[in-house]
Order: structure tokens, then sequence, then C-alpha cells
């Protein structure tokens, strides 16, 4: 799981339920994921982070522990936008076999959807396209996990 890595996150902003598309958008993404494997107990255990990588070190590392599975049953990948930043390429391969694919997301509200225990996934560093301003890479992230939370370590 992350390579090892334990990652933390800054709290969403709390208004972000209020918006109109956040319950739609959990709701469809758990009855499309429940029709490939309906969840334990009829409920998903959702969880929600939003990823800004930006460039103020020179590079940006999206996945720093590399290929890897999130845990949980599935991955919904939003990605929200990119800003003066070359590379951020999303890799996806199947867990047990050579399959994969490579492409950069660049368009605004594109969401990859992986089923998390048969690929494994990374995405590659970002750099700026001008080396004197800084670039960023913004994604959020929606698992969806089955028989409760995932604990810590």
């Amino acid at each position: 799981l992350h390579g090892g890595m334990e990652r933390w996150f800054e709290p969403l902003d709390p208004m972000l339920p209020l918006q109109p598309a956040w319950a739609p958008l959990l709701i469809e993404l758990g009855l499309l994921f429940a029709k490939v494997r309906a969840p334990e107990g009829g409920r998903w255990f959702i969880e929600a982070h939003a990823f800004r990588i930006d460039t103020s070190d020179g590079v940006g590392r999206p996945t720093p522990e590399g290929a890897h599975r999130d845990g949980v049953d599935f991955v919904a990948v939003v990605f929200v936008g990119r800003r003066g930043v070359r590379g951020g390429e999303t890799r996806v391969f199947e867990a047990d076999g050579p399959l994969g694919v490579r492409f950069t997301l660049e368009d605004a509200w594109t969401a990859l959807l992986l089923d998390d225990p048969r690929v494994v996934h990374e995405s590659t560093p970002i750099q700026p396209e001008d080396a004197a301003a800084k670039g960023t890479r913004d994604t959020l992230v929606l698992t969806y996990r089955a028989g409760g939370f995932q604990a810590p370590g």
C-alpha cells in the first residue's frame, strides 16, 4: 500500500459537501462501482483527498512511492487541472500481468476509474514549463471501500 508510505492530508473545505455536484458525484460513482462489485453490507466507505502537486522544489512528485495500490476496492481520480507544468503521465498496469496504459490527464474534470485490487498505478513527476515560475497539478481522489474505513499503518 502506497509503497509503505503513510500520507497525511489537510482537511477539505467544509463547504465542499454543500456544493450541488458533490453528493451526486459520490452517489453515482458508488452506484457504478457496485455494478462491478457490490459492497459487503450494501454500503461504501468513501474517503476524499485533494492533491495539489507543485514544482516549488523544481520537481513535483504525484506518487513518490511509485507504482502502488490504494488498498481499497475502487479509486476515482478526478483531474481538476494543471498550470505551467510538463510531465505527470499517468500509468496503469495489470497487477498480475504485463498489460498497461499510459496517458496524460489534461482536460479538467476527466475521471480515471480504477478497480484497485486488479491494477497498480502511478503518475510521473512534473516539472515547471518555465524555471522561473511554479507550476501545479490538481486532482481529487475518491476511494471506495467495503467493510469500513482503512486503518492507518
